[in-house]
């Protein structure tokens, strides 16, 4: 069923390009495991060839700028509103008007301007060590500045989009100056320096080197597959669920 979805969504993404078009270029930010299967059954399904490049998202940005206007992409596929908005930003994107697109991805998923469309989302959430953390002791994301979490949190680092994301959608929410305080709370409660990836903070969450961490869901997915006796859990928090969108561009 996941793979049908994703196959409807590339499938609206292709059929906004100009017609007649024997082959289409995409830049991926998603491994090429994931999505080949994909584009191998639309051309199956069209005929119609995809090429890809599959890469991380500044080095394909930065292709991308090098190229300029003789850049071969016709599809930027990447993971995170906040790597699109980055994009358009510094002028990598230009507008497409589609009414399939603007049929069948909500308003509050695609750029104003149409120069993105979203066409997955996946949620930033809690995960606790359940032999230290009760429930009933979590409530929201602001809540994790409370003092009575010193020295308790485990974060990963804002270098990478998924933190970034959330803290502006906070200063959507909440303003500049409270997202400030309560993000310093966070940084004045972390048990030890950040991590390089959602995995490694879990890790150290269930090992008791800290009781809670945020992290995106198929993060945890993945690990509690692996690992399905760990002593970990899941909790959304009170003020719903922050939900990142995992986009593209043509």
């Amino acid at each position: 069923m996941k793979t049908t979805k994703l196959l409807a969504a590339l499938a609206l993404v292709v059929a906004s390009l100009p017609a007649l078009a024997e082959e289409v270029v995409v830049y991926s930010a998603r491994n090429e495991q994931l999505i080949k299967p994909l584009f191998d059954a639309y051309t199956r399904d069209t005929g119609v060839a995809i090429k890809f490049i599959t890469d991380k998202e500044g080095p394909l940005m930065a292709r991308l700028k090098a190229e300029g206007r003789n850049t071969p992409a016709d599809v930027l596929l990447t993971v995170d509103a906040g790597n699109l908005w980055q994009a358009s930003e510094e002028g990598l994107l230009r507008p497409i008007r589609s009414k399939t697109l603007q049929a069948n991805v909500p308003a509050h998923l695609r750029d104003p301007d149409n120069e993105w469309f979203g066409l997955s989302v996946r949620a930033r959430t809690l995960v606790y060590n359940t032999s230290k953390v009760k429930p009933a002791e979590l409530s929201t994301y602001e809540d994790l500045a409370h003092p009575k979490w010193k020295g308790r949190l485990c974060l990963r680092t804002s270098k990478k989009v998924y933190n970034q994301s959330l803290v502006a959608m906070m200063i959507t929410e909440y303003g500049e100056g409270k997202t400030e305080d309560i993000v310093s709370g966070w940084v004045a409660n972390l048990a030890t320096s950040p991590f390089p990836d959602d995995t490694k903070a879990m890790e150290a969450v269930a090992a008791g080197q800290c009781d809670l961490t945020l992290v995106n869901t198929y993060y945890f997915g993945r690990l509690m597959e692996k690992s399905p006796n760990l002593p970990l859990a899941i909790f959304w928090p009170n003020q719903g669920l922050k939900n990142q969108a995992a986009g593209v561009h043509v």
